[in-house]
């Protein structure tokens, strides 16, 4: 018996092509609030400056804490359910076939719950930078990134998430001799 979802081994695909349904997922699960499954597009396809994700998210939950990059910018494309979009100091209803851009900078922190009965599905695409810092206004921290290539995911040479009210003298640890 057969799925429909088997692959034909015999046909051989391109190296820079890959179906959702093939990528392994892997799983947000952060209390009650936090939850999502996720498939990584862009870079098994072999993109260097695009991010693409797929997300599934169950209703009441969302994938992330409201946050804003300051050295990407994003789009949402919404492909199956309804949700909430917190963007800047608005709070948007968003289904299936709204397109959200969201630029770089606090006043287009954003995120999107699942307020639907069903799964919210969407599709997140970005610009990749080098380095990006990540700002959580509702929590007070700052998310710092910077790797070799733009797959912040497979290696980073720094990375690291900090609450926005500490801070340390600029020598501070430096041997002054």
């Amino acid at each position: 018996m057969t799925t429909g979802m088997e692959l034909d081994e015999s046909k051989q695909k391109h190296p820079n092509i890959r179906n959702v349904d093939e990528l392994p997922p892997f799983t947000i699960d952060r209390g009650s609030r936090f939850g999502a499954t996720v498939r990584r597009l862009a870079f098994p396809a072999g993109a260097q400056d695009i991010g693409a994700t797929h997300y599934e998210v169950a209703p009441g939950r969302t994938a992330f804490p409201r946050h804003y990059h300051c050295g990407m910018e994003e789009g949402i494309f919404v492909l199956d359910g309804r949700g909430t979009l917190r963007i800047g100091e608005r709070t948007i209803d968003v289904r299936a076939g709204d397109w959200v851009t969201l630029l770089p900078g606090p006043d287009h922190a954003h995120e999107l719950v699942n307020t639907g009965d069903a799964p919210l599905r969407y599709l997140c695409i970005s610009t990749q930078a080098r380095a990006d810092i990540v700002g959580y206004p509702d929590s007070g921290k700052i998310a710092a990134s910077a790797s070799p290539g733009n797959d912040f995911f497979a290696k980073a040479w720094v990375r690291g998430i900090f609450r926005a009210d500490s801070s340390v003298d600029y020598y501070d640890g430096e041997d002054e001799g």
